[in-house]
């Protein structure tokens, strides 16, 4: 079964990597929502469906035609995320009465590792780092891709309704953006006479919503992607998340904590946060993109 982060907190009695946890998930609109399945091995290997099957009406007496999904075959690795915080002891002894030093520190460590699965979540590509995984940007195939132009533009409306268009099955669970782009949108949705939508998640903060899809920023969308002779481009991705669409894969524990100890040639200790991770796309119709979005 695929769990977020945020329900697989609830089953740890861990205090510290439940803080980790909530560190990681906190200002991250993708990692609250994006569920986890959780594989044994070093890789999944998967169909993903790229066309549904088909039906058809028939006369009495008439040769039914069989017809099924078309899948393509994919392979997900996972990779090794993560990184060393390292704590002195001295400062540990003399400065916890002022803070919690060591919690800090992880905790510091934690939002270097989720800005890091955010950069590949979006730009992860397995051939020019072969110690990371594809992201969203790379899994999108060319049927599920919109484009702007062919040197790109500013966004409109109906270009944005085109791209939820694309999500086949259901409408998009999450409109991820730039900064730039949920401005554009703002400014168009105002001239429009309407406004966004804006309600509370289940974390309690503020979230704005595009026909009832939520609009997740990301600082690791650039807004300087090269789309014919403009540099000056964005993308808009729609996503809808799930085992049958775009998914999480971590391994056994999911997200860890570990405490290596101390240190032999420093008078420190250390603590290790470490995640065996990667993603799948499932099916094609559940993730699709919009290029060339212009200021």
């Amino acid at each position: 079964m695929a769990l977020t982060l945020a329900e697989a907190a609830k089953l740890s009695n861990d205090i510290l990597l439940v803080g980790v946890i909530e560190t990681v998930i906190y200002d991250s609109p993708i990692l609250q929502v994006l569920p986890f399945i959780e594989i044994v091995g070093n890789g999944l290997t998967y169909n993903q469906e790229n066309q549904p099957a088909t039906a058809s009406f028939y006369d009495v007496g008439d040769t039914w035609v069989e017809s099924t999904p078309t899948f393509t075959q994919k392979t997900a690795t996972l990779k090794i995320l993560g990184g060393d915080a390292d704590v002195d002891n001295f400062l540990k002894a003399t400065r916890s009465n002022i803070q919690d030093l060591e919690a800090a520190i992880v905790q510091l460590k934690a939002k270097a590792v989720q800005q890091k699965f955010e950069d590949t979540f979006i730009n992860g590509d397995a051939e020019v780092d072969p110690k990371a995984f594809d992201g969203i940007d790379k899994l999108c195939v060319a049927e599920q891709t919109v484009s702007m132009g062919v040197d790109g533009a500013t966004l409109t409306l109906e270009k944005l309704d085109e791209l939820i268009d694309k999500i086949k099955g259901a409408k998009p669970e999450m409109l991820l953006m730039s900064r730039r782009s949920r401005r554009k949108l703002t400014t168009l949705s105002r001239a429009a006479g309407g406004v966004l939508v804006t309600d509370r998640n289940q974390f309690g903060q503020m979230v704005e919503f595009y026909d009832g899809i939520p609009i997740g920023v990301c600082d690791w969308i650039a807004d300087d992607k090269t789309v014919g002779s403009s540099t000056d481009c964005s993308t808009i991705y729609a996503l809808q998340f799930g085992e049958g669409a775009a998914a999480g894969l971590t391994g056994p524990g999911g997200l860890q904590v570990e405490r290596v100890g101390s240190l032999e040639s420093r008078d420190a200790s250390r603590t290790r946060v470490k995640w065996y991770v990667s993603m799948a796309v499932f099916n094609t119709i559940k993730l699709a993109k919009l290029i060339g979005v212009r200021d």
